[in-house]
């Protein structure tokens, strides 16, 4: 019954998102719509992640299997593709590259600002903690 509640409340989020993607005229497809809505939930603590979890997993599990039915459409679409499968090979080469390198530097970005916040955390616990002792050996 718990993977039933679970499911229900992914289910749920979804359905927002694709009514979303209904009633705004904006070409955002609806399970994008239902991944920020998951998230929002999910960090304002509305739906608390072992609410979610178990079912999340089972579907992160069974994904692999959720894309055979569109390998078996691009293999009967062969005959349509294979005129601009060049194209369509250099451009998604060329975008996973330049994803991976955004996100490299976005990733060594963020990691040198919390670098930066920690050292100037620790000084500042630091240097309370030796002020401290300097008064404690005073008194």
């Amino acid at each position: 019954m718990r993977y039933m509640k679970q499911f229900g409340i992914i289910l749920a989020v979804t359905c927002v998102g694709d009514f979303l993607n209904f009633a705004l005229p904006l070409p955002i497809p609806g399970s994008i719509y239902g991944l920020v809505i998951m998230l929002i939930l999910l960090i304002t603590g509305v739906i608390k992640i072992y609410q979610v979890k178990d079912s999340a997993e089972f579907l992160i599990d069974i994904m692999p299997m959720m894309f055979i039915p569109a390998a078996v459409g691009l293999l009967v679409a062969w005959g349509d593709l294979r005129p601009v499968l060049l194209p369509v090979l250099v451009t998604t080469v060329a975008s996973t590259v330049i994803v991976m390198a955004v996100t490299g530097r976005v990733s060594q970005a963020v990691m040198r600002f919390r670098k930066r916040e920690t050292s100037k955390t620790d000084a500042i616990i630091s240097a309370e903690y030796a002020k401290k002792r300097l008064e404690d050996v005073d008194e």
